[in-house]
């Protein structure tokens, strides 16, 4: 479904459009605890005996204060929940977090779903969230593990398939393969996070009015690169919980530095 119209784009096909997403932002950090040990990882390579097997550095955005608008952008709604790859491989299924650790048994209706997907290997790169009746996330629900065995996950990226590394084909071509895989399960734990093709303003201004924190803006033809890339770019939403706890959050850290 796409938005109608421009400026004057009809907002009850918007917030059907918007309705099925959530989002939220998650801070990525440059550093990786595995296995005890604490390292950069973008210092390291796949080589490194300290680099967890086949784990991928995660993309992040760079702030921006308005949304791209012109044709080569595509938009995503922004969960509020915990940053995650999902890994299969030969070792079986695991859902790493950005501190390295595997949370399988926590959320298990994620780990059903990625292990009824019918091919060998992958990497997916997502978004594990918790909702309330409304299709809202809750992040507090994931924080205090009230709901851990409702908490499903947003996928937005594809990284690898069978054997195959993905990173450098363009964001058009790795959605595409992941709407292809996530469609051989009918499994709620996985759900692709669709993209809207449509002026950047447009999709913030809606996301903001449904009470979305932000929306990331990918350029079409950009490959996953680690760290922050120009060719991702994420607004918030001021009003938006998340964005208020965030800063919160961010003002404690201050004050204790100061004292």
């Amino acid at each position: 479904m796409r938005v109608i119209g421009a400026a004057g784009a009809n907002a009850l096909t918007t917030r059907k459009l918007l309705q099925p997403l959530v989002m939220g932002p998650r801070k990525v950090s440059d550093r990786l605890r595995y296995r005890g040990q604490l390292f950069d990882f973008r210092d390291v390579t796949a080589h490194s005996p300290y680099a967890p097997p086949r784990f991928h550095w995660s993309l992040s955005s760079i702030p921006a204060e308005r949304p791209p608008c012109g044709p080569g952008w595509i938009h995503e709604i922004k969960h509020d929940g915990f940053r995650m790859m999902v890994r299969r491989d030969a070792a079986g299924i695991r859902l790493l977090t950005r501190n390295g650790h595997d949370w399988a048994d926590r959320y298990p209706r994620i780990a059903e779903a990625a292990g009824a997907l019918g091919v060998r290997s992958y990497l997916i790169d997502g978004e594990a969230v918790a909702c309330d009746g409304n299709g809202m996330p809750l992040f507090d629900r994931l924080r205090y593990r009230r709901q851990d065995g409702a908490v499903f996950l947003f996928a937005f990226d594809l990284l690898e398939l069978n054997g195959q590394d993905l990173r450098r084909e363009p964001i058009e071509i790795r959605k595409r393969e992941l709407g292809k895989l996530l469609r051989w399960s009918a499994q709620i734990g996985l759900q692709l996070n669709e993209h809207i093709a449509e002026p950047g303003d447009i999709v913030f201004h809606h996301a903001c009015e449904l009470g979305f924190e932000s929306i990331v803006s990918k350029r079409l033809g950009s490959r996953y690169r680690s760290g922050r890339s120009p060719d991702r770019l994420k607004m918030k939403n001021p009003n938006a919980p998340a964005v208020k706890r965030e800063a919160e959050e961010d003002w404690g850290r201050n004050q204790w530095r100061r004292r």
